[in-house]
């Protein structure tokens, strides 16, 4: 859908879907934007059907039965999706759709951006082209108003703690390099030592592992450090909402662009050697100001906190003519 195209804006709200293969990180990116637009986005998790699911998703050859579950009409008003399996029903549903859905790709789709409406990528990424806004890492659902919601909601956990509390958001292996435990060990001695000076909120993921959550629960069992224990609910958002700093480990880019958005002092820890574009969104972050490299002590820092979600929003309503 173009500007000029009718769309009476007085008598309905845009009708918005968030497709996503159900990827936490790449759905939540798609959810701020949405809420950034004001705006209840229904979400459609797909997966391809076979022989789809076999073939590449550039290919151009999808129907009806190419999803499952199916998804079918009315088409919405707005699609915003992001990750590999959605650019076939992006493509889909902008054809079906006579054109009409405003299509918003996020992430670099890796074809032509002349497939969709809009395409938003983070800086490292290397697509550009005239419908193709950059932005400085990847969006997120961190704003303030939320930040503040999760301070309250996670009170009785983290307002003990004294202060200073910092936040430590460990992640692990990535598709290019398996974490080694030689690197946790160091890891979780770096903390070791923090934990003398200041109070630890921690939380790791499944690519930390069994080894690596186990060390950490060990080393850090004192009075001043939560351990997120990976059955209850993740106070993830509480730990960012108490800390007075926040550690990240280099090789989650969900981790750091969501640390940088929060506006407090980030510090990128090494955990598994970079390469390409996730090197390229740390130094991007360096030198945006929002990330500093740990060297021992926490340091205040003062930059401008990240809102891609609001950046890219507002480009939508620019150019959709939805809004």
């Amino acid at each position: 859908m173009t500007q000029t195209q009718k769309y009476n804006k007085s008598t309905k709200s845009p009708v918005v879907w968030v497709i996503s293969e159900g990827l936490t990180g790449t759905e939540n990116q798609c959810l701020g934007v949405a809420e950034s637009l004001g705006v209840q986005a229904e979400v459609k998790r797909i997966k391809l059907s076979q022989p789809w699911a076999a073939l590449s998703p550039w290919l151009g050859f999808e129907c009806g039965a190419t999803f499952c579950p199916q998804i079918a009409p009315p088409w919405p008003d707005l699609l915003i999706a992001s990750g590999r399996k959605s650019i076939a029903a992006s493509k889909y549903i902008k054809k079906m759709s006579g054109g009409q859905t405003f299509t918003v790709q996020i992430q670099d789709p890796r074809i032509s951006p002349k497939h969709f409406d809009l395409v938003a990528v983070p800086q490292h990424d290397p697509t550009r082209g005239e419908n193709v806004i950059v932005t400085t890492a990847t969006p997120n659902r961190i704003t303030a108003e939320k930040l503040e919601q999760a301070k309250n909601e996670f009170a009785p956990l983290f307002s003990t703690l004294p202060s200073p509390r910092i936040a430590v958001l460990v992640g692990g292996s990535t598709k290019n390099h398996k974490l080694q435990e030689k690197d946790l060990e160091k890891l979780v001695e770096t903390l070791a030592t923090l934990s003398r000076q200041a109070s630890l909120m921690v939380t790791t993921s499944r690519r930390t592992g069994e080894y690596g959550t186990h060390l950490i629960q060990e080393k850090l069992d004192k009075p001043d450090c939560y351990i997120w224990d990976g059955q209850s609910p993740n106070p993830y958002w509480g730990m960012l909402a108490w800390a007075d700093y926040i550690l990240a480990t280099n090789d989650s880019t969900s981790m750091l662009s969501e640390s940088a958005s929060t506006g407090k002092p980030v510090y990128n820890i090494p955990l598994v050697p970079l390469s390409g574009r996730q090197l390229q969104l740390v130094e991007n972050l360096k030198t945006h100001g929002a990330v500093r490299d740990w060297h021992g002590t926490p340091e205040d820092l003062s930059y401008p906190a990240l809102n891609d979600a609001a950046y890219i929003a507002a480009q939508i309503r620019q150019k959709s003519g939805l809004f």
